[in-house]
């Protein structure tokens, strides 16, 4: 997909000069951890279930401080060895925050560094985002191999390849090199792959979202202490070295920090993928945009790059929609006070948006995206959902009206993430604003109870480093 005439002749200038329980049943009641062994009805109903949601994650009790460690200092871990990639060598082990059962806080633990496969590369991780499909998965609404190293959206430094990865590879991803990782890691081999169709690779599915590991069927991740393994949400990017498919590997510059970077990974790649690929956003296009988190409001950025007009954002947090003039939101709606259809067809004189994006998977948001779309119009929705949620439509309206209701999970790595990549280098996209907040990588569990209640306002990304 060709970048948007809004944005080509920037890009182009600049390189010639150069998210089965509730969240109310989310009790992780998480009393403090003393072991030490080893992530969418009317639009009244909208404001409703947003208002609601966020009145019952205020009702969590979260009493454990930290991660629970499991694993020992990590002062004691290191040694040099002449035969591992990445110059000075590898560690003898690593850390990882690990899943093992929905409401439970996350584990570090140690583990035996990755070996990377033929195609694959391993990565020091620098950092990763804190994302709502990671606490899909650690609130049980998305199911998924467990035990497992959540963490989707990441930065690094290349410090090995797979034997037998082909040379061209290696000379587009050096040793020492800084990466960005796309959570959808294509195989490039099978039949969608193979049509430039990334988003849609059969074996990541089969293999990483449906068994939780890379596409030999196995996982590259093993305890230390007992070798069991480990399974894999995507590259298991919350640890300290990961091993990612060289397919879903694009180069940082060096002028793009490792922590604001990694939400390009998974944030702005789905945005970019839901505005260019599924919406095919075009300039002058009416926008609007229902949940202002941390993928909502890349795609207010995304959509204003591209040349949209009216940009209107929706949501119940007032915080939220007061930073969303800042992402490019001409208008701003609080669902929780208004009726946001009935404001939406105000703003565009009773006809509906060009694009609605839902980015919160609840039906009745669902609902309010189909109802906001102009005759013609597209509705595409990008929020994850609780397993077994169903969304309602007027199907005669679909039907007469030629609605379009388009799924987008995310972008194509191979195409977008350095087209995203080159967004934020070239300042159309601001990194700096869309990150609000960064943890420590031993502040995982406290940056994922900040994600559930609310409190993040766009994104958040723990360092690693």
């Amino acid at each position: 997909m060709m970048i948007r005439s809004a944005i080509a002749k920037r890009l182009v200038s600049s390189n010639s000069s150069s998210s089965s329980s509730s969240s109310s049943g989310w009790t992780w009641l998480c009393q403090k951890t003393t072991s030490s062994s080893s992530s969418r009805s009317s639009s009244s109903l909208v404001g409703q279930c947003l208002n609601d949601d966020n009145n019952n994650n205020k009702k969590l009790e979260f009493e454990f401080d930290g991660i629970e460690k499991t694993s020992k200092s990590s002062s004691s871990r290191w040694f040099h060895s002449a035969s591992l990639g990445g110059g000075g060598g590898l560690p003898s082990s690593m850390r990882a925050a690990v899943f093992r059962e929905p409401n439970k806080p996350l584990t570090i633990e140690e583990f035996h560094i990755p070996r990377p496969k033929s195609g694959e590369i391993l990565l020091k991780t620098k950092a990763c985002g804190v994302c709502h499909s990671d606490l899909h998965v650690m609130k049980g609404e998305l199911p998924f191999a467990s035990p497992c190293v959540v963490g989707h959206e990441i930065t690094g430094e290349v410090v090995e390849h797979g034997p037998a990865t082909d040379t061209k590879t290696i000379a587009r991803l050096p040793i020492g090199s800084r990466v960005i990782g796309a959570f959808i890691m294509p195989c490039g081999n099978c039949s969608y792959c193979s049509k430039g169709h990334d988003d849609l690779c059969e074996d990541f599915f089969a293999y990483n979202r449906a068994k939780g590991t890379l596409y030999d069927g196995e996982t590259r991740l093993f305890l230390h202490s007992s070798g069991k393994p480990v399974y894999m949400y995507s590259m298991g990017g919350l640890a300290e070295y990961c091993v990612v498919p060289a397919n879903g590997l694009s180069i940082l510059p060096k002028s793009l920090p490792y922590t604001e970077s990694a939400i390009l990974g998974c944030a702005v790649f789905t945005a970019y993928g839901a505005m260019a690929n599924a919406a095919e956003v075009r300039p002058g296009d009416s926008i609007a945009v229902i949940g202002i988190g941390g993928v909502g409001s890349s795609c207010l950025q995304i959509a204003r790059a591209f040349g949209a007009s009216d940009i209107i954002a929706v949501d119940v947090q007032d915080e939220k929609l007061q930073k969303a003039k800042i992402f490019g939101a001409t208008h701003a709606i609080n669902a929780a006070k208004e009726d946001a259809v009935g404001k939406i067809m105000e703003i565009t004189g009773g006809k509906g948006v060009d694009v609605a994006v839902e980015a919160l998977g609840r039906p009745q948001t669902f609902l309010q995206c189909v109802q906001s779309v102009k005759d013609g119009g597209k509705a595409v929705m990008i929020g994850l959902a609780q397993t077994g949620s169903v969304g309602e439509v007027d199907i005669n309206r679909l039907v007469r009206r030629k609605i379009q209701i388009i799924g987008s999970y995310g972008g194509r790595a191979r195409q977008d993430l350095p087209k995203v990549v080159r967004l934020a280098e070239t300042g159309v996209f601001d990194l700096t604003n869309a990150v609000s907040r960064k943890y420590t990588f031993e502040e995982s569990n406290n940056a994922f109870q900040d994600l559930n209640k609310g409190n993040i306002v766009g994104r958040a990304v723990i360092e690693i480093m």
